[in-house]
């Protein structure tokens, strides 16, 4: 495979080319990191720093990004209180990081207390694009910017049971038809009427076609476009398989309260078995070994800017 990698770690990276490394990150206040439970996780998120930096600084040149500010920073969420950044991630964590942003901005008690709808539609969080310029620069410059990410075969495992194999208003009807219309031969009228079961091996068709039938959606987008973690420096790198640890350390660095600690609970579907490495195995399976390959390459950059073992 490696003349296929590397043929495609060209086309994934060229889009790099041309762009600026920002400068150093800032320091973070550890004065209470000396020893027991954060010291382990500290040396961990300082490796994944320098790991991510490494890989940015090989992979970019010197010059200047000169427009897009306000698309690179669409899916970003501010937190003026306790200045933080949060670049949302769709099925890493997102909602109850949600959560936590608006305990810490006064907007609720406990992060317990607030359901799904008031997360995701209530809009009570700014995003950083609805600043103007000034506005944008200031944060990315002075807030402590942080960002969790996922195995992207789990994450998009997940993404996909989530939103087609669970009654749904808006993807049924929108992605689900139209990938049932393109690539189910013979479908009958009824799936082409609502959109529903949609198939694993239907859903990566559409994912892999470079003629969507409907268009990309944030919940299997790359992190790399969403988040672009070379253009924008960010100074906390956690992770969905040790989500807790990690985000009640870095809830300790920016000075949240210190009875605030970062929601267990799973958001949806909660009877549902959490997406683990066995379970994507059995959605693999339905695949051919060319489609899998195809969809590893797909997610190339993930794996790679975030040290991911490949599938």
């Amino acid at each position: 495979r490696l003349p296929e990698q590397q043929q495609m770690s060209e086309s994934s990276l060229s889009w790099f080319r041309g762009v600026y490394l920002p400068p150093a990150l800032h320091p973070l206040n550890k004065t209470f990191v000396k020893s027991g439970e954060w010291q382990d996780i500290d040396s961990t998120q300082e490796k994944r720093r320098a790991f991510l930096q490494d890989f940015c600084r090989k992979y970019n040149s010197r010059k200047k990004l000169q427009s897009h500010l306000v698309h690179l920073v669409s899916r970003i969420y501010v937190e003026d209180r306790h200045k933080v950044l949060y670049c949302e991630v769709p099925k890493a964590g997102c909602s109850n990081w949600k959560r936590v942003l608006m305990v810490l901005s006064g907007l609720a008690a406990s992060a317990n207390n607030i359901s799904h709808d008031d997360v995701h539609y209530g809009k009570h969080l700014r995003k950083l694009d609805s600043y103007d310029l000034k506005g944008i620069y200031t944060r990315l410059n002075l807030y402590t910017k942080f960002i969790f990410v996922r195995d992207p075969m789990e994450r998009l495992v997940s993404a996909f049971r989530d939103k087609f194999e669970h009654p749904n208003s808006y993807y049924h009807p929108v992605f689900g038809k139209a990938i049932i219309k393109k690539y189910r031969h013979n479908a009958d009228e009824e799936a082409l009427k609502t959109g529903s079961g949609v198939k694993f091996k239907e859903f990566i068709q559409y994912l892999l076609d470079s003629h969507r039938p409907v268009g990309m959606d944030i919940h299997w987008e790359q992190v790399s476009k969403l988040c672009y973690p070379c253009l924008i420096n960010y100074d906390f790198i956690g992770k969905f398989e040790t989500l807790e640890e990690d985000a009640n350390y870095f809830l300790q660095l920016v000075g949240a309260p210190a009875s605030l600690k970062f929601p267990k609970f799973k958001d949806r579907h909660s009877s549902d078995e959490r997406t683990s490495t066995e379970v994507v195995r059995q959605y693999l399976k339905e695949l051919s070994k060319e489609e899998r390959q195809l969809t590893y390459d797909f997610y190339y950059l993930d794996y790679l800017m975030f040290n991911y073992t490949s599938p």
